[in-house]
């Protein structure tokens, strides 16, 4: 007992001599963990987590102290409760934003705190990656270093996420965990309360005719409905948003649901997934006036907003600036408690939406940050009509996050392979977009790589980021749609010869790990499917150039070990891959059509 409190003794002087904290010392504790007594449910699962975490990294066993009133000299005091408030009265803890979090030592102490409902979650979560180097890349892959001796410096940290929504909406991030962990808070999967809940929406996208169902209201009242070419119609329209009576029949609706939904902090008010905008004269006066469509979309979302705003004072109303709406107006400004979604879907995502190729969207970018207190942007970051073929828009993901930083967006919802796993590098794009959302100066590309080495290893991280540069450089000069067109120079024999090659490589350097061999091999699909998809004129392109054709010389053979690896490893559902686009071709039929074929050399 004597040497152990001697041991003890000389590690905390040592530690205070060089302004740092012990946390652990070969193996053994060196503070305890204190949970306040009017600890919420999500500071619980910060104390939880904060001890599960350094018990792994470092094989000690820490102490929780359970309703404090007093902290030991060596501690980590979690929350921002009455204990918190006493030991650091300087840090004026009620004052916390809802996601703004506190890192602060003093002495021996360490305080781990933020508002409320995430700020404290978010404190344990990037002390425990900025500061013990953990990184969850994905739910079931974790990097988390071992440190029997765990030594913190000095912490004097005031942040909150850059973003006040982020959604990095691919398959491969919406568990709940994995969202609350990497800082993502949108209502994609809910997010529990224990684990800091989530901004809630009540409705998302397309709300036009769940608000007014035609079926039910075009017969009585066919004025509520667009006025396209002489005629009222539903039919590939929107609503004649100028109609008064319309408006208050909508304004209660509004009301309705929200009153259904307490817990609901956005409701979507957003036109249908078409054109047909009403050109009645009442609208028509105010769009030509306004110099764009979103002028009547406006318009009618205000004054929903206002008459919402007395019963539901918490809560913003969210619209689109989407396709015909995306010019912003000339004059109308959305009111305060209205939110304008900016969504990008005609861009070029081969370049930064800052590019020349771009120049129309980064217009209206510009000056709906003029108008709009609350921007959102409604990103797109995959082929809708390809998910697992090659999509090389990684290395713009930084810039565009950094773009909507700069013209003040405040939440950002980057749509992905979202139907299921094995969208074309799902996993890297789902961890990258979480961190530059909660802070868009990061260095994308470090963060890339960091990604690399972590999630395949780092032998086989190599070959993969010339793969990554491979492609990318391949579609300089392309249009990158997210509907991508047939003839992408990505997809060209010498382009996925040399991409085949590397992947090769990379399962190689994988072999000796089971984890990581099974990514890889998943993360090779996009260059075997892109090789069965057009396999005849790229048998042509590679007879033309006195190639090596780098697979089997059977299409049926190759489409054979596609599907084998689309099948997955049992017990790892993260490995079977089911849906191939957004229409829903699935593998099994997609293979079927080689069942009978035999492709030889030419």
């Amino acid at each position: 007992m004597k040497t152990l409190l001697l041991i003890t003794l000389v590690v905390t002087a040592s530690a205070l001599a060089h302004g740092e904290l012990a946390i652990a010392n070969r193996g053994q504790p060196r503070c305890v963990i204190v949970q306040q007594a009017d600890a919420t449910a999500a500071e619980q699962t910060a104390v939880a987590e904060l001890v599960s975490h350094l018990n792994q990294i470092t094989g000690a066993k820490f102490a929780v102290l359970t309703n404090a009133t007093d902290a030991p000299k060596s501690a980590i005091i979690i929350g921002p409760g009455a204990l918190a408030s006493q030991l650091f009265p300087q840090l004026h803890l009620a004052g916390l934003g809802p996601e703004e979090f506190i890192i602060c030592s003093q002495g021996q102490r360490l305080l781990l705190a933020g508002g409320r409902p995430r700020g404290t979650l978010y404190a344990v979560y990037r002390f425990l990656q900025d500061q013990c180097g953990v990184r969850w890349w994905t739910p079931w892959a974790t990097n988390l270093p071992h440190h029997a001796t765990l030594r913190v410096p000095n912490l004097d940290v005031r942040s909150q996420p850059a973003f006040e929504y982020r959604e990095p909406y691919w398959f491969a991030g919406f568990d709940p965990l994995w969202k609350a962990r990497n800082g993502a808070n949108g209502e994609m999967r809910l997010i529990p309360k224990e684990l800091g809940g989530c901004i809630t929406y009540k409705g998302f996208a397309h709300t036009f005719y769940p608000l007014v169902p035609p079926e039910k209201y075009f017969a009585p009242h066919p004025e509520w409905f667009s006025l396209i070419n002489g005629h009222r119609t539903h039919e590939n329209a929107q609503l004649c948003l100028a109609n008064p009576e319309l408006r208050d029949f909508v304004v209660g609706r509004v009301k309705e649901r929200l009153r259904e939904s307490p817990d609901a902090k956005i409701i979507s008010v957003t036109q249908n997934d078409c054109q047909g905008a009403c050109q009645c004269p009442n609208c028509k006066a105010i769009d030509a006036a306004e110099g764009s469509p979103a002028g009547s979309m406006i318009a009618f979302v205000n004054y929903i907003a206002e008459q919402i705003e007395p019963e539901f004072p918490n809560v913003a109303v969210d619209t689109f600036a989407y396709q015909y709406t995306r010019k912003p107006p000339k004059t109308i400004k959305p009111r305060p408690n209205v939110i304008v979604r900016l969504c990008s879907i005609e861009c070029n995502f081969r370049e930064p939406l800052d590019h020349s190729s771009n120049a129309a969207f980064l217009a209206d970018l510009a000056g709906w940050s003029k108008l709009c207190q609350r921007l959102y942007v409604w990103d797109y970051t995959t082929d809708f009509a390809n998910y697992v073929l090659p999509h090389p828009n990684w290395f713009t993901l930084g810039a565009n996050a950094r773009l909507f930083a700069k013209y003040n967006v405040r939440g950002v919802f980057s749509e992905g392979a979202y139907q299921g796993w094995g969208g074309e590098m799902g996993e890297l794009r789902a961890w990258l977009l979480a961190q530059l959302f909660w802070n868009p100066q990061s260095d994308d590309r470090a963060l890339i790589r960091e990604f690399l080495e972590g999630y395949y290893g780092q032998a086989a991280a190599k070959p993969i980021l010339r793969y990554l540069d491979l492609e990318y450089g391949a579609a300089k000069g392309f249009y990158l749609g997210c509907y991508t067109r047939p003839n992408a120079p990505q997809r060209t024999f010498k382009v996925l010869a040399e991409a085949e090659r590397l992947w090769q490589q990379a399962e190689q350097a994988a072999a000796g790990e089971a984890e990581w061999s099974a990514r890889v091999r998943q993360a090779h699909l996009p260059v075997q499917l892109a090789f069965l998809r057009d396999w005849a004129n790229l048998r042509t392109e590679c007879r033309q150039q006195n190639g090596r054709w780098p697979l089997p010389e059977s299409r049926q053979e190759v489409a054979r070990q596609f599907a084998a690896v689309c099948a997955g490893v049992p017990g790892q559902d993260w490995t079977h891959v089911t849906v191939l686009n957004e229409s829903g071709l699935t593998v099994e039929k997609f293979q079927a059509q080689f069942k009978d074929e035999v492709l030889h050399g030419p």
